[in-house]
């Protein structure tokens, strides 16, 4: 499947991304959910999110993640206003097939900082829809079913691990990142 492959599905889900339809804060780096996003989510739930934090904690610094096999060109930073924004998606095509893994998302999600500095916010995590089709049973991961991209030909669920999304941690916009505007 090779490198065409994961280009192609990265590019499309930047265009489903851009299809779906604040104040600046620091993500928590505590390794917890803040109180009131966990308070909603079952205990199994909130055990997986902070399996997915522990796992990409070292995702921290983007340089870190494209050693580790995600691509550097995280495309254009998505946003929907008002609605929110999602960020750079940093694809690891590795990892499309059917079995989701917690702790090895298909998908690093950051945003760019006003110092340049990209800050790792959430995580996706995607199957395409030539390995499970969109007719077949919903991929789930995190006690929640993945959603249909038609566009995009695949499946694929959002989850705000490091960058509190007012929301819902599995929202696909979060109000709260923001892209810049380039000078």
């Amino acid at each position: 499947m090779g490198n065409e492959f994961t280009r192609c599905v990265a590019l499309a889900s930047a265009l489903l991304l851009a299809a779906c339809g604040g104040g600046h804060s620091h993500p928590s780096t505590s390794g917890t959910l803040s109180p009131a996003a966990s308070d909603s989510l079952p205990p199994a739930v909130v055990e997986a999110v902070e399996r997915a934090r522990a796992a990409t904690a070292r995702f921290a610094n983007l340089d870190s993640a494209v050693a580790a096999g995600y691509q550097r060109d995280g495309g254009r930073c998505l946003a929907n206003e008002p609605l929110g924004t999602m960020g750079f998606h940093h694809a690891k095509g590795a990892l499309y097939d059917d079995r989701l893994d917690v702790e090895r998302p298909e998908i690093l999600v950051y945003e760019r900082l006003p110092d340049g500095r990209y800050r790792l916010n959430g995580v996706e995590y995607i199957v395409p829809y030539s390995i499970r089709p969109r007719d077949a049973t919903p991929p789930r991961i995190m006690g929640q079913e993945l959603k249909r991209a038609d566009r995009l030909q695949l499946w694929y669920l959002h989850v705000w691990i490091w960058h509190e999304n007012p929301s819902g941690v599995f929202a696909d916009w979060n109000p709260t990142v923001h892209c810049l505007r380039e000078s």
